[in-house]
């Protein structure tokens, strides 16, 4: 494939001067009207469940959008992306990672950047209704999580999966950890961990032997966070190594489907390591396309569709690079 610098993507709103007014803005004030999902639960081998929604017209065609860290299906992102696919034909499974569609859920494990066993519970889940072509679409940890499920894969991927298109992706975990350490990303860690901590607070109540949470309040950094309850709740020596067995990156070159990065040379969260162009060139499946702007999960229009959604349609359905 190729590595994609002259992107369709150059001209913001005049009013996001920066990386952080394209990220933040959108996230706050944008609206998407007109998506009235279904709501199925998926229940799960080990007993937890996934809740899964659905705009369905009858195609057989799907695409399967996951989201970014603590976002769910109602994210502006997912469903200007469901409304838009939808409009065109395409059925659509909004699929939100456990803990994350208003319900907390069953088991002391919630979710993480390397976690795909759910997301192919829920390909499984829509193979089985009957589809013949599957795209995938990812958002940040969500685009993180589809690249590592592809690359884990490699041929052995159902060939009903004919593309994935991933935006914002923290390709390398720890580079995008150390990237929240930063002064000027303080407002997006506080956001994230006030609401990990939540959710850890409530897990407590559930398991109480399990976890503690004396001192909850006094951690300040996703390592801290992450040493003392996202290692141990789900398998990990430590912080250190759940940062290097999630990071999707480890696992492009074993990509069989086709497939893009979007990642604007702007976004104040990811790291140079986040841009592959190494791994990309000469890669027979994976394209990374960088433009300058965008922000994080931002590529905001003056009017109608974000232009990610346009994107991935375009990449996906008319196969244009």
């Amino acid at each position: 494939m190729s590595v994609i610098s002259d992107s369709s993507y150059r001209y913001r709103p005049f009013y996001l001067v920066n990386g952080h007014m394209e990220t933040i803005v959108p996230s706050l004030f944008r609206k998407v009207k007109g998506v009235g999902y279904w709501r199925e639960r998926l229940e799960l081998e080990d007993g937890d469940f996934l809740d899964l929604d659905w705009l369905k017209s009858g195609n057989d065609q799907l695409i399967v959008i996951s989201h970014g860290l603590e976002g769910s299906s109602e994210r502006h992102y997912v469903k200007g992306t469901a409304k838009y696919f939808h409009d065109r034909g395409w059925d659509v499974l909004a699929w939100n990672y456990r803990s994350c569609s208003g319900e907390i859920n069953r088991l002391p494990r919630m979710y993480h950047h390397g976690v795909t066993d759910d997301l192919e519970a829920v390909i499984n889940h829509g193979i089985s209704k009957g589809y013949k072509e599957l795209v995938l679409v990812g958002f940040s940890m969500g685009g993180s999580t589809t690249l590592k499920f592809l690359g884990e894969k490699g041929a052995n991927v159902d060939n009903c999966i004919s593309g994935a298109a991933v935006f914002s992706v923290p390709c390398n975990l720890w580079d995008s950890a150390v990237q929240l350490t930063k002064r000027s990303n303080n407002f997006y860690k506080e956001r994230f961990l006030n609401k990990l901590k939540k959710k850890i607070a409530q897990k407590a109540v559930m398991y109480p032997d399990l976890i503690d949470v004396t001192g909850l309040d006094t951690l300040r950094s996703f390592d801290e966070f992450d040493e003392r309850y996202t290692a141990p709740l789900h398998g990990f020596k430590n912080a250190q190594d759940f940062y290097t067995s999630s990071s999707s990156d480890q696992f492009y070159n074993n990509i069989k489907v086709r497939s893009i990065i979007v990642n604007a040379i702007n976004d104040p969260l990811l790291g140079e390591k986040c841009y592959p162009y190494d791994i990309v060139k000469g890669h027979d499946h994976l394209s990374l396309e960088t433009p300058k702007v965008g922000g994080h999960v931002g590529f905001t229009r003056v009017a109608g569709a974000a232009w990610m959604e346009e994107r991935a349609f375009e990449f996906l359905v008319d196969k244009k690079e």
